[in-house]
């Protein structure tokens, strides 16, 4: 006899099969279908590349070219800073095309030209003539919440008018026994507060080989071809019902498009931490999301949710093989969504990201550990990379948004060795030979000065101009919307909660730095990242996990600084941002991960967002229904019995 919760653990929940073909794709073989331009393309795609690539090649040479002119002052370039030249070169490079992708952004939001397929949130509503699925995977997480974010989706898509032209699917990986056993008995709850939720689905599987990437190609396999459409989401995903009828609206007006990627704004954060992200992304975020978009154009990236995509292409076109090769870069798949991006792409499917449409909301990390922990894990997938860039018949573009994500994680290291290196070359060479009185006197800054005064101030000015920019340029895009401008807390407000970003961001570089750095060293020598849940709202950890995981930074930064300090210490006085950062770790991090920080400072309406001063429907509603989460989990009720009506199939699966 089956117990209830086994009973329970088995069950599934699903309409009627209707298998799609999903093969494995080849990397080592295949064309780009389709290379020109594409019918959904943006105009004058030729001249925005060029200038995106054309003005970042140009100021990378200028500032390299100076460099070159502050090394070569004395007359001779050594090894050294031959090598610093190159690190320089890539790091400027970088730091460019941000800054000229960010101008684009800026100017696209300042003059209101931001439409992307026809797509207006101030338009009615498109017809929707076939069904979407929208599907949210989830493993591990609080069953509670989950079905609560899910519900307020539901209800706001019914809001539209439109709820029979959409499907919803729970996809769960959980491996927890008493989490999947809530899981069932929430998604029954579910469905009898949305009065019966014939079209609400729930699947689990047993085997999660592939995490979420095979999680979505096994129901594209079993149920997509009833699906022409389908949306993905995640565990902490929002969306609207008005964005996401818009979303397939604008996939039925343009057949050839594979993909549409929102912009998802990250909202409810409330430690210090996590506000500092949800601010940063409300106001930087929009003009680097316009620039990038503006140039990708038919060849945007996909992250991985809040994405509405052709089932056919998806199914066609990013059936992900396993990697060949050592540790960690064979195997699955880690970063799907940008390979499955360009696969997409490779099979002659136009993908978009709209920026501007709004509407699509996610959680952010609480905390700067939860931040690391996921990091690590996309430093490991992104690495990854490496070996998918070879693939054949692959769009340039989609290359560099490969190359862009790996440069995320090689760049901490090229930063701490540039540093080094800088620190290094003035200690070389004729200061061998001095005494320690006269080597405490000098410090790398009297040492740069004093080949170019003028060229050297001149090269670090317009590094920190071209660092910071995309921070003014989304306040300043900001204060030209009155609306909000006044839920980013007003003019005033707004300026103190970037300096206070900025300050704590500073301070948490150096800790940044170190962990990437030690992070790119266990991928290379093959430590798998391994797979969690991720927290959601509190980000505390009691001082012992603090100091277990910050203590070698801080160790670190003390014997960075006293070797500083007796070397020079006009040589600690230069270092010392990086030695603070280091040091005050421990503290940095629990300060930042504070939830009473985090509502202190909400008080007074600093680092502040519009979706938190006026939250849309949809973010009120989700909060609503999850306030009964902190009374505790409930506990599970048993299945309802296999004769339901209400659902076109139940089956019991061992």
């Amino acid at each position: 006899m089956v117990s209830p919760n086994e009973d329970a653990m088995a069950y599934e929940a699903m309409p009627p099969e209707a298998p799609l073909a999903m093969p494995k794709q080849t990397l080592s073989s295949g064309t780009l279908k389709n290379p020109g331009k594409l019918p959904s393309a943006p105009p004058h795609m030729f001249w925005r590349r060029l200038y995106i690539i054309g003005g970042t090649l140009l100021i990378t040479a200028l500032g390299t070219f100076q460099m070159f002119r502050v090394l070569a002052a004395d007359g001779l370039v050594t090894i050294l800073e031959l090598v610093l030249l190159c690190f320089f070169a890539v790091l400027f490079g970088w730091v460019s095309l941000s800054f000229v992708s960010s101008v684009a952004g800026f100017l696209l939001i300042y003059t209101r030209r931001q439409r992307r397929l026809g797509i207006r949130g101030d338009k009615p509503l498109p017809p929707l003539t076939v069904k979407t699925a929208l599907l949210m995977p989830t493993y591990n997480e609080e069953p509670q919440r989950l079905m609560a974010g899910l519900q307020a989706i539901y209800e706001s898509v019914a809001e539209t008018g439109y709820l029979d032209r959409f499907d919803f699917f729970i996809l769960s990986d959980t491996t927890r026994g008493p989490i999947r056993l809530e899981e069932v008995a929430e998604f029954h709850r579910l469905r009898e507060r949305v009065g019966g939720g014939s079209n609400l689905y729930y699947r689990h599987r047993s085997d999660n080989s592939e995490r979420k990437a095979g999680n979505i190609a096994e129901w594209v396999r079993r149920f997509g071809g009833h699906y022409p459409q389908m949306l993905v989401l995640d565990a902490d995903s929002l969306m609207t019902g008005d964005t996401i009828v818009r979303l397939a609206g604008a996939m039925e007006a343009h057949p050839d498009v594979g993909l549409i990627q929102s912009l998802p704004l990250i909202v409810n954060g409330n430690t210090l931490f996590a506000r500092m992200q949800q601010f940063a992304g409300r106001v930087y975020g929009p003009v680097i999301a316009h620039g990038v978009a503006w140039w990708h154009g038919t060849e945007s990236n996909y992250w991985g949710h809040n994405a509405v995509m052709r089932t056919r292409a998806f199914a066609e076109c990013a059936g992900l093989p396993p990697l060949k090769g050592i540790a960690p870069f064979k195997g699955h798949v880690l970063s799907h969504d940008f390979v499955e991006a360009a696969l997409i792409r490779r099979g002659g499917w136009a993908c978009h990201m709209t920026p501007a449409l709004g509407g699509s909301f996610e959680e952010g990390p609480p905390s700067l550990t939860d931040l690391l922990v996921r990091d690590r894990r996309w430093c490991q997938g992104n690495l990854q990379h490496i070996g998918v860039l070879p693939t054949r018949g692959l769009h340039w573009v989609s290359r560099m948004h490969f190359l862009v994500g790996i440069g995320h994680y090689l760049t901490a290291p090229m930063w701490a060795m540039l540093m080094l290196i800088g620190l290094g070359i003035p200690l070389t060479g004729d200061t061998m030979s001095l005494g320690m009185k006269e080597l405490s006197l000098i410090s790398p800054a009297s040492y740069w000065r004093s080949l170019d005064p003028a060229r050297i101030v001149y090269v670090f000015g317009a590094t920190m101009f071209a660092l910071f920019a995309p921070k003014f340029m989304g306040y300043l895009a900001i204060l030209s919307d009155k609306q909000t401008r006044k839920g980013c807390g007003g003019v005033w407000r707004m300026l103190v909660s970037m300096i206070i970003e900025s300050v704590l961001a500073a301070l948490m570089a150096p800790i940044v730095m170190f962990v990437q750095s030690r992070g790119v060293a266990e991928v290379l020598a093959g430590k798998d990242s391994g797979w969690d849940a991720q927290r959601r709202d509190d980000g505390s950890l009691p001082w012992s996990a603090l100091v277990k995981r910050y203590g070698t930074v801080t160790l670190f930064g003390l014997a960075l600084g006293t070797a500083a300090w007796f070397i020079s210490p006009a040589l600690f006085a230069w270092m010392s941002p990086v030695i603070v950062g280091m040091v005050l770790a421990i503290p940095t991090v629990a300060m930042t991960s504070s939830v009473t920080l985090g509502r202190w400072l909400r008080t007074y309406r600093l680092l502040s967002i519009p979706e938190e001063t006026k939250p849309p429907a949809i973010l009120t509603r989700a909060k609503q229904l999850r306030l009964p989460a902190s009374a505790g989990p409930t506990p599970p009720s048993p299945p309802p019995p296999a004769n339901d009506t209400e659902l076109q199939v139940e089956r019991r699966v061992a």
